[in-house]
């Protein structure tokens, strides 16, 4: 079973397909300094890249929190990206109404991990992605059992659209807490490709009180264990600084280290 992102096939024994860039569009000249920096490593070591950025985190802890540049001005920098780097391009999409737009510029809408079972923001993603040739990447709801995924895959493919992806991003474990269950990797891989969320998948969800906290010093061990399970695709957020990001900085790995971290990973990737 297999999923079609752009030029990109993403499938069992097909090249590794990453998902990399900043939690959430800080500036037009962030977003080319990430996608420069991840386009020429990727292209260099085979590896098939998708850029993201959210235009808007409408899911921040706090109502102060900053949530981005907002749909037309973040889909401006988008499309900017896609063209001078001619690489596709991932974003979120919150409400049923952004779909259409959305898919006009980008190649991958997301649905994020809360809303994953709203039926009527599933479907006008997948209608939106059929007439203009996207994807829907759904990330799993830190509340649900993988096995509730198979749902949710029926309910985008129903409504037309058989490019799918389902993300792992880690399950509420207590307050405050990710746990990774490594079988939901094999599991969800029933219905769609699965990719692995390394970064969301080491988050603290508010546990920094006024934002969410985490650790990115465990992603590189989920990110081994997972290649090492085997996954389609892998999600990492990265950034020049991650201690000076808008968003998610806790978990978000350095962007110098992206290299070191990607080179482990294929090298499991191809082992298995």
């Amino acid at each position: 079973m297999n999923c079609q992102i752009a030029d990109y096939t993403v499938g069992a024994r097909q090249p590794l397909l990453l998902i990399a860039g900043p939690c959430v569009i800080e500036s037009p000249e962030l977003c080319h300094e990430v996608a420069k920096a991840m386009s020429d490593y990727c292209r260099q070591y085979g590896i098939n890249y998708v850029f993201k950025a959210s235009f808007d985190k409408a899911n921040r802890t706090s109502i102060h929190s900053a949530r981005g540049p907002g749909l037309a001005k973040g889909l401006e920098v988008l499309q900017s990206i896609k063209e001078r780097y001619a690489v596709p391009i991932l974003t979120d999409v919150h409400e049923a109404n952004q779909c259409a737009e959305v898919a006009r510029v980008c190649d991958v809408l997301q649905i994020p991990a809360f809303l994953c079972r709203q039926t009527d923001l599933l479907i006008a993603a997948a209608q939106a992605a059929v007439e203009h040739n996207c994807a829907v990447n759904v990330k799993k709801g830190q509340f649900l059992a993988p096995e509730d995924m198979k749902n949710v895959a029926i309910k985008v493919r129903e409504a037309g659209c058989q490019n799918v992806l389902l993300t792992e991003r880690g399950t509420t474990f207590g307050y405050n807490n990710l746990v990774v269950d490594f079988r939901g990797l094999e599991i969800m891989r029933q219905w769609a490709p699965v990719c692995f969320d390394a970064t969301h998948s080491v988050q603290k969800p508010g546990g920094a009180g006024d934002r969410s906290g985490g650790d990115r010093c465990f992603v590189p061990g989920l990110t081994r264990g997972a290649m090492a399970v085997g996954v389609d695709a892998l999600f990492l957020e990265t950034h020049p600084n991650p201690d000076r990001a808008l968003s998610d900085g806790p978990n978000m790995v350095p962007l110098a280290e992206m290299p070191a971290l990607l080179d482990v990973a294929l090298a499991i990737r191809a082992a298995v």
